[in-house]
């Protein structure tokens, strides 16, 4: 089904998972401007809504269908008809629609959530699948809380959704409860057991429930599955999805995975900064990949070894994912290599005894202010002796 066994689908839930958390909620005109840029980005799929849960989610999935044209836009439902019904009538639009439906396939689920069996849960399972299979040829079918399902009748399922018709199979962590090598193992036990299951593609979806959802993912990729889900800058429910963005620069970074994805890396950054505004979302400045202080460096000890070569401590560029530029941020903890550059970048060039001496002002300032600008830089050099230093 795969031409390329390497390439990884990159399927982002930004405007569905991604939404769901409190006060976060976006207009419809929002979510389009998000889903042009997400097709900007290259992502594969753009998970647009649940169109049951709302008119306003359905309108938007209606909006996305007519406004992208490469990415699949796929619709959420649970195992049911009416859910079902309500998703074909908001793909009408779209170019290559997908319907997302599942059910629960822990035995929590099945006995705490659904009251049911194992063998009701997995009839309900087969018959939304092929229901949803008359309207849709591209279904994907999530096992909802698949981290702690058995892994014999989690096998059982998912062979049996693909004899029905699934294209794609969804393993959930809906809760981050497992471990990389715990949810690995899962995915390879999948990938080796489910005599059909060469006819799908293996999805993983992690919550960051205990900050694994990245990891977790890896892992899945590692043993089998080509499809990823997640959210630009990692919101979502609880503590959040996968960050898209982690995964599609760690394949990047890690070539020997021999894993690649369609994604524009460079608009990572302008993106994650509409997603952060748009949303109300602030980006935690120490977040991989687009946190403000991702490329910054205050050690004195890194700012040295970064100014003598980049890659001594930055092994991505920040050009790669439209990052302004790397930053070396004048701190009580900066040595005189860096301060010698912020002064050259001023247009002052000074001799080590000249350095030395500025240092020690410049030390005793930075103990006292926690941001050193420009102007403080110009204001040390020209309190000193040698202030006709030309520029």
């Amino acid at each position: 089904m795969i031409h390329d066994p390497n390439r990884v689908y990159v399927f982002d839930t930004t405007l569905r998972d991604g939404e769901q958390v409190p006060g976060c909620q976006l207009t419809t005109p929002e979510k389009i401007e998000i889903a042009r840029e997400l097709e900007a980005l290259g992502v594969d799929i753009i998970e647009a809504g649940f169109p049951v849960s709302s008119p306003g989610d359905f309108q938007s999935v209606v909006e996305i269908s007519k406004s992208v044209s490469k990415p699949t836009v796929c619709a959420l439902t649970r195992a049911t008809k009416g859910d079902i019904d309500v998703a074909v009538e908001s793909l009408h639009y779209a170019k290559r629609p997908r319907i997302h439906t599942g059910i629960g396939s822990s035995d929590m689920h099945i006995k705490h959530k659904f009251n049911s069996t194992r063998e009701k849960i997995l009839e309900r399972a087969v018959d939304a699948v092929k229901y949803a299979k008359r309207f849709v040829e591209d279904i994907e079918f999530y096992a909802e809380d698949a981290g702690r399902a058995d892994i014999h009748y989690l096998a059982q399922m998912i062979e049996a959704v693909i004899a029905a018709g699934a294209t794609v199979v969804n393993i959930p962590d809906t809760n981050g409860y497992c471990l990389p090598n715990q949810y690995g193992e899962k995915i390879k036990f999948l990938k080796e057991n489910v005599q059909n299951i060469d006819k799908a593609i293996i999805s993983v979806h992690c919550h960051n429930d205990l900050g694994l959802a990245t990891a977790n993912s890896i892992a899945g990729l590692e043993n089998g599955a080509r499809q990823i889900e997640g959210t630009i800058n990692g919101i979502g429910e609880r503590a959040g999805n996968t960050s898209i963005e982690e995964v599609v620069m760690i394949l990047k970074t890690h070539q020997k995975l021999g894993l690649h994805t369609n994604i524009n890396t460079r608009n990572f950054y302008e993106l994650s900064h509409m997603v952060s505004t748009q949303m109300r979302m602030p980006v935690q400045p120490n977040k991989a990949i687009v946190g403000s202080n991702a490329f910054a460096h205050s050690s004195g000890i890194h700012q040295d070894g970064f100014l003598k070569n980049r890659e001594n401590y930055e092994i991505i560029k920040p050009e790669d994912v439209g990052f302004p530029s790397a930053s070396i941020v004048l701190t009580a903890r900066s040595g005189r290599h860096a301060l010698s550059f912020h002064l050259e970048r001023l247009g002052h060039h000074l001799d080590r005894a000249e350095l030395d001496e500025t240092y020690k002002s410049f030390l005793t300032l930075a103990d006292n202010k926690l941001n050193i600008n420009d102007d403080d830089l110009l204001t040390l050099v020209y309190g000193q002796s040698f202030s006709k230093v030309s520029k």
